[in-house]
């Protein structure tokens, strides 16, 4: 650690089935950046043929939006909209849950009778005051419509959301928002200046790298938070696996329960009663089982 930048280590979370992710937000001394609120990294974990996959059933979320991106495997999105989705690495889910939505994550026959390994990151992004309420909805982005780019010095990106080093992506965001796939060859040398994001930070999905002059390695599952206003020099010895986040902190607080997020206590109630009650929509194609709501 330096005045620089703080690290917080990812801790796993086991979500059935052997099925381990690592979760870097929200940590007890760090609980959003920008807009992210939740960032967990899944895998990878191989799935032997004919054994099973990915069995997320239905679920709700409310005051947030979904952002899934995957590194390799397949995941089948429903949710209450009607939409069907299949997700391959490079493409992006985008789902904001705003007033109510429900969505299962399931893998399809075909791919569970081959096996896979599933590797990716799941976020969400907590909405803005104003849209904490509004209508939900579902927009897919295939791999092939986000910019890709060499930034020189071994590193090539992937603008997710948002724009970075004068490329910007397809996706819309609620405010300004940075995710970046990002891939550095061994010794290379990457600066981020501090005008990309107000809050900046980086999670490591492999390799090692080392922030400014400071000779610590931070490794798999380390969650760097930059100091706002610093550019910053990122060095990898031998390569990295990065996914840089961030964007514009929100002037209230969010509070978070389950998959509901919220800028009230009253909202994260109403929304628990509501799916105590079955009062949120169906996902069409996906009705027979759902999550129960967890115990306080």
């Amino acid at each position: 650690m330096s005045a620089s930048h703080h690290v917080f280590a990812a801790h796993q979370k086991d979500l059935g089935d052997g099925f381990i992710v690592r979760r870097s937000l929200p940590q007890a001394m760090r609980k959003m950046v920008g807009p992210f609120i939740f960032l967990d990294h899944m895998g990878p974990v191989k799935i032997p043929a004919g054994v099973g996959g990915v069995d997320v059933r239905p679920h709700p979320h409310i005051g947030l939006s979904t952002v899934t991106f995957l590194f390799s495997g397949e995941i089948l999105h429903r949710d209450s909209l009607g939409t069907t989705q299949a997700i391959r690495p490079g493409d992006v889910n985008w789902m904001t849950a705003g007033e109510g939505i429900v969505h299962s994550e399931r893998t399809r026959d075909e791919v569970k009778a081959a096996g896979q390994t599933i590797h990716g990151m799941q976020a969400w992004v907590a909405l803005p005051l104003e849209q904490e309420a509004c209508a939900p909805s579902f927009v897919h982005h295939p791999k092939a419509d986000l910019p890709v780019f060499d930034a020189g010095a071994g590193a090539r990106l992937t603008v997710i959301a948002g724009t970075a080093f004068g490329h910007t992506s397809p996706v819309a965001t609620a405010s300004p928002t940075l995710y970046v796939d990002a891939q550095l060859q061994a010794d290379a040398t990457f600066s981020l200046p501090a005008n990309l994001a107000i809050e900046r930070a980086i999670y490591v999905v492999d390799g090692s790298v080392r922030v400014g002059d400071d000779t610590t390695h931070h490794s798999l599952g380390a969650l760097i938070v930059l100091e706002p206003g610093e550019d910053t020099t990122l060095h990898s010895d031998d390569g990295a696996h990065l996914m840089l986040l961030g964007g514009t902190p929100f002037p209230e607080k969010r509070l978070i329960y389950w998959n509901f997020v919220a800028s009230s206590p009253e909202q994260l109630e109403a929304a628990k009663a509501r799916w105590q009650k079955h009062a949120f929509p169906l996902v069409p194609g996906d009705q027979e089982e759902r999550i129960p709501l967890p115990p306080e």
